[in-house]
């Protein structure tokens, strides 16, 4: 079984004017996103942001919850964020998942636009329970990684389709799903 890695990134992020910009950090993003990773057995989640101040505030929050009064408050928070690590650049959670694997990782990402390049979520999952290559989905947040950005990486997931025609999930419901889809319970099999 290959090991499954995340990343939330905050830059290089396009905003609704298609400017590139940095995205501030979130306490639920960082939370919830930690917390779904260990439920679905990620071998890490990288925080990537490219502002000292911003990953100083995201080491404050899990500090929190590991060793703060959060850690005695609610226990079971502190042992979601031992897989979460704050680096400054995409390329330097590919660096430190190389370092750790031996290996390069198979790097994908998400969008709500389908490419060249875009996998299925059953083939991807496929890779993951049948192959030994790591893989890092990235996540991005504000209105997307550009498109510079996306064309590095080896695949992109497929959209995820609600019933509906709104098409706009929050990054941390998307992990959520994603995660489920590539790592959670074959229910279809039961």
């Amino acid at each position: 079984m290959a090991n499954l890695y995340i990343g939330l990134v905050h830059y290089p992020i396009m905003n609704k004017h298609k400017e590139v910009i940095t995205t501030a950090i979130t306490n639920y993003d960082i939370h919830d996103i930690a917390r779904a990773s260990i439920t679905y057995d990620v071998s890490k989640y990288f925080v990537i942001h490219n502002i000292p101040a911003q990953r100083e505030l995201a080491a404050t929050i899990m500090e929190h919850w590991k060793s703060g009064f959060g850690s005695t408050y609610n226990p079971d928070r502190k042992d979601a964020f031992t897989g979460v690590e704050l680096v400054n650049s995409i390329a330097v959670a590919v660096r430190t998942i190389e370092d750790i694997e031996g290996t390069k990782p198979i790097v994908a990402t998400t969008d709500a636009r389908t490419y060249d390049n875009t996998i299925s979520y059953a083939r991807m999952r496929e890779h993951l329970e049948n192959e030994t290559r790591p893989v890092l989905v990235l996540f991005g947040t504000g209105y997307g990684m550009t498109k510079e950005t996306m064309e590095s990486f080896d695949y992109i997931l497929e959209p995820i389709y609600g019933h509906g025609e709104y098409n706009h999930l929050s990054v941390r419901s998307a992990v959520s799903i994603i995660l489920d889809r590539l790592r959670g319970e074959a229910w279809w099999n039961k």
